[in-house]
């Protein structure tokens, strides 16, 4: 498919609502396939639709159990708590540490419109819910406890 672009958080785009799916089109199928593909080119583990211009509740997640797709996703509990890093591909070289649920349970649709239930913890917990954000028009930096930091992408250290 296409690589596509990667707002950043400049883009207002960013901090609109994303609207519910109403049906899995080919054009939806289309921008689903570029999503990956720009996912993966960019090395990142998740990405929602608004972040390559589309105000549609779609997001794709890949932290190493698969990939998922994410359409009309509905969170429906959290429990605990988890600490930790977050970046963002439409943040490029900065991170914060945000505090999150550890556990998720969501409520979506597949590619197919077949409703999904899933429940995630960790990494995967923290993306789904990352992404969730972003459909809601929400950036992790709003987040994030202390100071957004400017990393190294070399080192993926603290850089100045």
């Amino acid at each position: 498919m296409a690589i596509r672009e990667i707002r950043t958080e400049e883009d207002s785009i960013l901090y609109k609502k994303s609207k519910p799916v109403k049906e899995v089109t080919d054009k939806i199928r289309d921008l689903i396939d570029d999503m990956v593909d720009t996912m993966y080119e960019a090395e990142g583990v998740g990405l929602a639709a608004v972040q390559v211009g589309f105000l549609k509740r779609i997001f794709v997640v890949d932290v190493g159990e698969g990939l998922y797709v994410f359409i009309n996703p509905e969170i429906i509990e959290t429990s605990g708590t988890q600490e930790g890093y977050e970046g963002c591909l439409s943040v490029p070289g900065k991170r914060g540490i945000v505090i999150r649920p550890e556990v998720v349970k969501v409520k979506y649709f597949d590619i197919e419109m077949k409703e999904q239930t899933l429940e995630a913890t960790g990494l995967f917990a923290r993306a789904i819910l990352h992404e969730n954000d972003h459909l809601d028009g929400m950036v992790y930096t709003s987040k994030v406890t202390g100071e957004v930091e400017n990393i190294d992408y070399a080192t993926g250290e603290e850089s100045n």
